[in-house]
């Protein structure tokens, strides 16, 4: 917990600061907002997390040593959230009665909201007796149903403009924190007189209150920068008006805005934003000097020296390295980020020098012309900053011919015809003194004959594996010990076998709780396991897959007799509401007869940060240490896989699962993924599953959306990030989204899952599907839409591993279409390929904690393990 602790209060981020932060003293406090005491630790859905508790806001500040004067006010408004909490399961009820089990959908797509606030009154000021507020403002979110852009959600409540402006005239200091897992509509707020600070705790996990109270009483200094731009105005965001339901359709999303994504939007376009990417304020200040930068045709680096200029306390400040490449016959945005690092803890008048590198083919575009990632000729701008607003050039690297860094062979080429957003004739962002720094660059030129170049080479096809020659049953055991090679054994499968090694376990369809992605029957409340079929005659044992990304979800409690066996119907859902739900549908568990020796087990879990909470500490050491809570978690739980980190790209803040997220930036999200994935993987046996792989950016009609989008945004923005993450940390696991990208389901995507992931990065590990991809569940029953579902079959044509959490219907389907000939089934495929995704799930069971004597998942840098990684030094 103090570790969760830590991290949380790391990545909080200073957006305002008037000089009300931090709080000068303990004493009397008044508190308001719906994130007082009801204060959100994570998203809803497969991201939530049941912890034992929550610490709220109102209860860290009275461990800090405050009393909160207003608890009449948070009583009051408690009963109006129970009252409309009652409300809706009445609804839920009726629709129950209505629509039978569709309705349990409406716990994704319509969760139940909190109301807004309850008035705050004169009486409720006067009764305060302090000088000093604090409004907290809460926003939740979660799976299966985008934000909407107005009030309530990213615009505040007319009732908070209202109880803002009150405390504003009627205490001396006030401060707003914002307890959301996204952008909101902070224009109101930064123009609000009286408004003394403002403050993003974000969505710290069940420690949060605790970790807010650290930063507002200066305990912990505030370090945390944004990893997404917070805009004026929600229509400012590229492509705004098309985003998901906003432009009616949901069937087809197109990614007109191509590279040109958050801060590469706005500071290419000249749009000034709320809070640019990479801000964040402290209590005290910085200043950043630049030093020296070299220059060759493998590495960049800049020597800067940093210094905490501030008299009172000390702190940690974020070094932002970015690039402006020139503009040739490929259009570039303003700047890009290309690598950062973050201060020790540095003491007032303290300095530390730091190095900052990057690899010099780093700056390269794709190109989709020659199929190949290349460095234009012409001057490349390194530029040092704290944030995407307060760069400035330190050195000009001068590149003399164009080089290619890596051949590739184009892969989910577009569909349709699509205009995308163009930047000739935008403006972009300047500043004085911008050109004079341009011409007194100190130039380091660099020669495209000296820089190497790569050239992927492609899988053309799954060979069948030789027949062994061995009359015994080959087991994992004689594998484990070399007595036989895993080629060997799977040869002796038979198609059903493999076919059933193929599915996940449910075999009931996905009715009842397997809706929610409980359908493990070895670990309650774990999404799912893979088969059980060849324990017995070949030591195959199963792994147990559970939910994140902010921890792991899992039912909080069951029963087991002495010898281990679950007693049915003794657990509870893992998803909050389900067993309220239940017992209205009539399905209440009957009075379980519990042997004598029954034991009851817990399993409650750590709920850490948010992944954007996570990303804006700027800091892969806290990331990782993230990771290595969950780690611990898995090995002491008994789980194999944990279903994330989730690492989609912030495209837009109504994205419901953005709090799932990193950022907008795949260079942050793909160090992120990593550090986390370092951090799980330390520990014997157990991995992570990078996901939603891939364009997964919306939330409303997720499972049936085609996202059409050119290949170089889907090579710079939408893949970067798992590249990076499977290249530095190789997951033992990714997972594919629902969605189709260009017309084909990613579940289906040879391209994706063959040609990219395992040829051009070198993935070693397993792909699984997300739960439901092949049909069963709908988020919005009844609807109808323009693409289908993916098919079983053609997860085993592209090298998508597992389909889960599996269905009778998976398995027919595979046999069905081994050997089929063209016209006889939807996929053929090939003996070759079942054994092939085979094998890979045995080899990730192989090395996983499904046998005790399990060691860490191998990786390519497995030099670093049980070390911090610098990542600027990462060579991908």
């Amino acid at each position: 917990m103090e570790c969760s602790r830590k991290i949380a209060s790391q990545g909080m981020v200073l957006l305002e600061n008037r000089g009300a932060l931090p709080l000068k003293e303990t004493g009397k406090i008044a508190l308001f907002g719906n994130g007082a005491r009801r204060t959100v630790k994570g998203g809803t859905g497969s991201g939530d997390v049941n912890s034992r508790f929550v610490v709220n806001v109102e209860q860290g500040l009275e461990e800090a040593g405050f009393t909160v004067t207003t608890k009449a006010w948070m009583d009051r408004y408690d009963q109006a959230v129970n009252d409309a909490r009652r409300t809706y399961f009445l609804g839920i009820k009726e629709a129950l009665e209505k629509e039978g089990r569709a309705a349990v959908m409406r716990l994704f797509t319509e969760p139940f909201q909190a109301p807004g606030i309850i008035p705050v009154t004169e009486e409720d000021v006067r009764s305060a007796d302090t000088d000093t507020a604090v409004f907290v403002i809460a926003r939740n979110s979660g799976e299966g149903k985008d934000r909407s852009a107005g009030a309530g959600d990213f615009e505040l409540y007319e009732e908070e403009k209202a109880a803002v402006k009150l405390l504003a005239e009627r205490f001396e200091n006030l401060v707003v924190v914002l307890n959301v897992g996204g952008v909101i509509d902070t224009s109101w707020l930064k123009s609000a007189e009286g408004v003394g600070a403002v403050l993003l705790m974000s969505q710290a996990g069940n420690i949060g209150g605790y970790a807010l109270a650290d930063v507002l009483t200066g305990k912990v200094v505030p370090s945390g920068h944004l990893t997404t731009t917070w805009a004026k105005n929600y229509l400012d965001y590229p492509m705004a008006a098309d985003f998901s339901y906003k432009n009616g359709d949901l069937d087809d999303e197109y990614y007109k805005e191509g590279i040109f994504v958050g801060y590469r939007y706005f500071d290419t376009f000249g749009i000034e934003p709320s809070y640019p990417f990479g801000y964040g304020l402290s209590y005290t200040d910085f200043s950043v000097r630049t030093l020296s930068a070299e220059a060759d045709e493998k590495e960049i680096s800049v020597k800067v020296e940093v210094k905490n200029t501030g008299e009172s306390y000390s702190g940690r400040e974020v070094v932002q390295v970015y690039v402006s490449a020139p503009a040739g016959r490929l259009e570039k945005p303003y700047q890009e980020l290309a690598a950062y690092k973050k201060t020790k803890e540095l003491a007032p008048g303290e300095t530390q020098e730091l190095t900052i590198s990057f690899p010099t083919e780093r700056m390269a575009s794709y190109n989709v012309e020659k199929a190949s990632w290349v460095l234009e000729a012409g001057t490349y701008y390194i530029r040092v900053g704290v944030n995407s607003r307060a760069t400035h050039i330190a050195a000009a690297v001068v590149l003399d011919q164009e080089a290619v860094t890596e051949k590739l062979s184009n892969r989910l080429p577009l569909d349709c015809e699509m205009d995308e957003l163009s930047a000739d004739g935008a403006v972009p962002y300047t500043y004085e003194g911008e050109d004079a720094e341009k011409k007194e660059a100190v130039r380091l030129p660099i020669s495209a004959g000296k820089i190497p170049c790569r050239e992927a080479v492609y899988h053309t096809g799954n060979e069948e594996l030789p027949k062994s020659t061995r009359t015994d049953v080959i087991t994992m055991d004689q594998v484990r010990a070399g007595e036989a090679s895993l080629d060997e054994l799977v040869s002796q499968l038979t198609v059903e076998q493999m076919a059933e090694l193929c599915v996940g376990t449910a075999r009931g369809g996905m009715g009842g709780e397997s809706v929610i992605g409980a359908a493990s029957a070895l670990c309650p409340g774990a999404a799912g396991d893979t088969t059980s079929i060849m324990i017995e005659d070949r030591n195959v044992r199963n792994m147990i897959l559970a939910d994140g990304p902010a921890g792991l979800r899992l039912s909080r409690y069951f029963v087991a007799d002495s010898q281990g066996n679950i007693v049915p119907g003794t657990g509870d859902s893992p998803m909050p509401d389900m067993d309220e739900l239940k017992g209205m549908m009539g399905m209440e568990d009957k009075k379980t007869e519990l042997p004598e020796d029954a034991v009851t087990y817990y399993q409650y879990c750590t709920a850490i940060p948010i992944a954007t909470l996570l990303a804006q500490t700027w800091d892969v050491e806290a990331v990782e240490a993230a990771g290595d809570i969950v780690g611990e978690e898995m090995n002491e739980l008994g789980v194999t896989l944990w279903l994330a980190p989730g690492m989609n790209i912030h495209r837009n803040p109504l994205c419901g699962r953005n709090f799932e997220y990193y950022s907008e930036d795949p260079l942050v999200s793909g160090m992120c993924a990593a550090a986390d994935t370092l951090g799980v993987q330390k520990h014997a046996g157990v991995g992570t599953t990078i996901k939603h792989f891939a364009f997964n950016n919306q939330e409303d009609n997720r499972m049936h959306v085609s996202a059409h989008i050119g290949e170089r945004a889907i090579r710079e923005i939408y893949l970067k990030g798992f590249e990076i993450a499977v290249k530095y940390a190789q997951p033992m696991s990714i997972m594919t989204s629902y969605n189709l990208i260009n017309g084909t389901h990613t579940a289906n995507s040879r391209d994706l899952l063959t040609a990219i992931a395992r040829d051009e990065w070198g993935f070693k590990g397993m792909v699984m599907t997300d739960w439901g991809t092949t049909g069963g569940i709908e988020m919005n029953p009844g609807q109808t839409h323009r693409y289908g579902c993916s098919s079983a079959a053609g997860c085993v044509a592209a090298g998508n591993d597992l389909t889960m959490p599996g269905s009778q219907n998976d398995v027919d389907e595979i046999i069905r279409s081994v050997g089929a000939a063209e016209g006889e089934a939807a996929y053929p495929i090939t003996l070759g390929d079942l054994q092939a995704c085979a094998k890979r799930i045995l080899n990730i069971i192989l090395q996983s904690s499904a046998y005790a004597d399990a060691v860490p998942y191998a990786v390519p840098y497995a030099a670093s393990r049980g070390k911090h990684v610098d990542i600027s030094a990462f060579q991908w």
